[in-house]
């Protein structure tokens, strides 16, 4: 009778710096508060589209990753996906949270547009920790290590 392999130990996705990062993007009152502030103040609809897209967006990493689909579905590089996902992101979230705060507008709409500068930090940050990891060494800077130490 052969004997069962042990499985890899991996931490679970809500308790890894990754899973903390998207949570804190999404649920702790970043992009979901500025959608409900912008809601609220009847904003222009733009407003209100780009940052529900991006809370369906974030929600599908979330439960892509809880589920570890990723792992399944190896055709796709998804922590390339979720870095691009990051920056485009950010960007959508700085740029609709910069038209919110330009004018003279109410103060709901104001604090949508502070919670989305404030989410979009938090992505560029996911993105920034994706992209690390990517990378071939990602404890730190390329350091040169003497041809003696090799031997």
């Amino acid at each position: 009778m052969p004997t069962p392999k042990p499985k890899a130990q991996s931490r679970p996705f809500c308790f890894s710096v990754k899973g903390q990062v998207k949570m804190l993007r999404l649920v702790r009152a970043l992009t979901v508060t500025s959608m409900t502030f912008f809601i609220i103040a009847q904003a222009p609809e733009p407003y209100i589209a780009i940052t529900g897209f991006e809370v369906t967006v974030t929600f599908f990493f979330i439960f892509l990753y809880l589920v570890r689909l990723d792992r399944l579905m190896k055709c796709i590089f998804w922590p390339l996906l979720d870095v691009i996902n990051s920056l485009v992101t950010a960007v959508f979230l700085i740029t609709v949270s910069i038209l919110a705060l330009i004018p003279k507008s109410t103060t709901y709409i104001v604090l949508g547009g502070v919670f989305g500068l404030v989410a979009s930090v938090f992505c560029m940050a996911d993105g920034a920790l994706i992209y690390r990891k990517l990378l071939f060494n990602p404890s730190g800077p390329y350091q040169k290590s003497a041809a003696h130490d090799k031997f």
